[in-house]
């Protein structure tokens, strides 16, 4: 550790790590700064590495598989003996994977020649050439270091709910739930977002009864509603009893039950949980980030106020992540590092907002990229669309992933692509043929005249291409009420 550094970056996540890497390579010295404790040891990687996006991806893969060796293999002629899923490999293979990516990153630190400092990181000063920053060790010994720039990206922790307060046994936020030591015979899980769903669907397969409880009055509110109405469909069939509509008031712990009371139009009513998931979202985590005298603007919704380029009010100062507006996504908040520290360089670097993907890995994957069919309406385009259904595909039904569909959305004006949604196997990498469309401005006649594989899932993006203009060719295509 030394007294001065080019950049001091203060969270060791997807964000504030990346950061560090890419303005090492550019020749800064760097500090990162990071407090996580993970099973006992210092921990790189943040919230995505250590307990979320990546451990939860182990356990919906490992589900997915006893699933479909429990459920899927007769129609393909396999027979197998009595199936058993084991929690405790599991668990451990989820364990494995998170220590390999963050020792991982940790290799990167030491091979790039960034300090790493365990620990908590206060921006006492922003407001000088030379920012400070505090420095509180493990043992609670202090410092100040100073730096020419800072990058704050702390991230982000659960929400907590008054009338579900998580006792880390029987009601869990989703930290825990990546931990169970069994599988819950049923188990409530209040919010049906992203993580509701992916947590959901994880103990699902593996046995449980699953209620999920949502407040909001539709389901995937920020999905676009055609692709939202036929997950909701997609979910029950696979036993996901969602609930939207319906708030939960109370959720007490009655000896190794939880009782959860939910209300629904006015009616409440009761039920009875071994375990209950709380996941109603996230919120900006800022304890000991800034110091009084920081200088830093705050928004309204106390999140940390920068232009598009994550500048905050202060020269050198840059906040990335969940700590600032836009989608809580881990590769956002990577882009935003890379961006931050490229303009700190001197560079133009910049991040098209209005192509960040959103992935929900369920299985089908639900993914999608641009505008909704609603926002573009909304937004006064002269709206076009185009879907084609998986039913349909060659290489999706060889491989038994027929449910779901492609829906692509365009200004019928200009022809250009606004938008690609998707409900399938892979969704999650599919609708990047649509991001990389929309970074090139593409019109929906240049997906029709591309030529796709056979077979292949991708298609059918090609197929709701052709939709939009009344010409699929493996699907009759319906015509649209005048």
């Amino acid at each position: 550790m030394k007294d001065n550094y080019d950049l001091v970056v203060i969270g060791g996540g997807p964000g504030g790590y990346v950061a560090a890497i890419r303005a090492a390579q550019l020749g800064m010295s760097v500090a990162c700064i990071e407090k996580r404790i993970y099973k006992g040891a210092p921990a790189l990687g943040g919230t995505c590495l250590n307990v979320g996006c990546i451990p939860s991806k182990a356990l919906l893969d490992s589900s997915h598989r006893y699933e479909a060796t429990k459920h899927d293999l007769d129609e393909h002629g396999i027979s197998t003996g009595d199936v058993t899923i084991d929690i405790e490999t599991m668990i451990g293979r989820k364990e494995a994977i998170v220590k390999q990516l963050t020792g991982g990153i940790e290799g990167l630190f030491k091979g790039n020649g960034i300090d790493w400092l365990q620990g908590w990181g206060t921006l006492v000063d922003g407001k000088g050439s030379d920012k400070k920053v505090k420095f509180t060790a493990e043992d609670a010994a202090e410092s100040t270091i100073t730096a020419k720039n800072v990058i704050l990206a702390s991230g982000s922790i659960p929400i907590d709910i008054p009338v579900a307060k998580t006792d880390h046994d029987r009601i869990v936020d989703s930290t825990g739930a990546l931990d169970f030591t069994e599988v819950p015979k049923r188990l409530g899980v209040i919010g049906a977002g992203v993580i509701g769903l992916e947590l959901g669907s994880v103990w699902r397969r593996l046995g449980s009864e699953v209620v999920v409880y949502e407040a909001l009055p539709s389901f995937l509110a920020a999905a676009d509603k055609d692709m939202a109405k036929e997950a909701a469909k997609m979910f029950k069939k696979q036993g996901l009893d969602i609930r939207v509509d319906t708030k939960v008031i109370k959720a007490e712990i009655d000896g190794e039950e939880v009782v959860v009371t939910s209300e629904n139009k006015g009616e409440s009513s009761e039920q009875r949980f071994d375990k209950l998931i709380v996941c109603v979202g996230r919120r900006a985590y800022s304890e000991k980030l800034l110091g009084d005298d920081s200088g830093i603007n705050l928004t309204e919704r106390g999140l940390i106020d920068v232009d598009d380029q994550c500048k905050t009010n202060l020269d050198g100062v840059y906040a990335i992540g969940d700590l600032v507006r836009g989608p809580m996504l881990a590769h956002k908040a990577s882009e935003e590092g890379i961006m931050a520290v490229e303009r700190i360089h001197g560079e133009k670097a910049q991040i098209n907002y209005d192509t960040i993907i959103n992935v929900i890995y369920t299985h089908p994957e639900i993914a999608w990229v641009g505008m909704t069919e609603q926002e573009a309406t909304e937004a006064g385009f002269e709206v076009k669309t185009g879907s084609f259904s998986l039913a349909a595909n060659g290489r999706a039904l060889a491989q038994s992933e027929g449910e779901g569909s492609i829906k692509v959305v365009a200004d019928a004006k200009t022809d250009r692509l606004l938008g690609m949604h998707a409900i399938s196997a892979g969704a999650g990498d599919i609708v990047h043929q649509g991001m990389i469309a929309m970074e090139f401005v593409s019109s929906i006649e240049d997906l029709q005249l591309m030529t796709f594989a056979h077979p292949t899932i991708s298609e059918a993006v090609h197929e709701a291409a052709l939709s939009a203009d009344g010409r699929p060719i493996h699907a009759i295509q319906r015509k649209k009420r005048k």
